[in-house]
């Protein structure tokens, strides 16, 4: 899929990152390919899913475009880290290709223009960028990907937990760059989707507050019991 095409299909939209960690009850490709299925009838216009074997069930059960990802580890660089994972999630079916794009090193030590550069000439799918800070963002599109998400905001040593969105780290991409800025990250309610488009995000990525039931089940258990 080529990126205008994608880019047109979800803006003003709702993307639904469709995942399991291999320790919830929901992993499997199956399951993945149902809440796919149940995001489409939903409305949403792309899912975002991770590995090729849950790629290859949602792109055979939903023809809506798929971002794939292949989380590989569990820290670090683990988010499509290297061309093998990029390739093994386009042969799969992703019509778009999501990856880590901070300053982190990267497990194969490759270096982060020579890999997006190579995605392009050899796999010829858009490239969605997950980074966590404005620097990353702008290196990023200067390396030429089609999309870029403040999606490692708060999960890297580049700045602190939240709980929340990172509305102010989303609002300066939007401000500073010419490339479509995506939000994604800790997006829990429709009114914080809203919110997103208010301040110019091409488009919206939710994931465990629609389909991990085991994290939404926390956070209300956590509210009840605070005092």
């Amino acid at each position: 899929m080529k990126p205008d095409a994608f880019l047109a299909a979800v803006k003003g939209k709702l993307i639904v990152s469709c995942q399991a960690l291999e320790d919830e009850p929901l992993h499997g490709p199956d399951v993945m390919a149902m809440m796919a299925r149940a995001a489409k009838i939903g409305g949403a216009a792309a899912i975002r899913a991770n590995g090729p074997a849950d790629i290859r069930a949602i792109k055979a059960a939903v023809d809506l475009p798929v971002i794939g990802l292949f989380k590989q580890g569990d820290s670090g660089v683990y988010i499509t880290p290297t061309f093998e994972a990029a390739s093994a999630i386009a042969d799969a079916g992703a019509d778009v290709i999501a990856l880590d794009c901070t300053d982190r090193p990267r497990p194969d030590g490759a270096l982060m223009g020579d890999l997006l550069e190579r995605i392009q000439r050899e796999l010829k799918r858009p490239i969605f960028a997950d980074v966590s800070t404005l620097a990353e963002a702008r290196r990023a599109a200067d390396l030429g990907v089609a999309m870029v998400a403040p999606t490692l905001a708060g999960y890297t040593e580049s700045g602190p937990a939240q709980e929340g969105p990172d509305f102010e780290l989303l609002a300066r991409m939007i401000e500073d760059l010419s490339i479509p800025v995506i939000a994604e990250g800790r997006i829990h309610s429709p009114e914080q989707a809203r919110r997103a488009l208010d301040l110019g995000a091409w488009t919206v990525v939710v994931g465990s507050a629609i389909t991990r039931p085991r994290t939404i089940t926390a956070r209300f258990v956590q509210a009840l019991t605070d005092v």
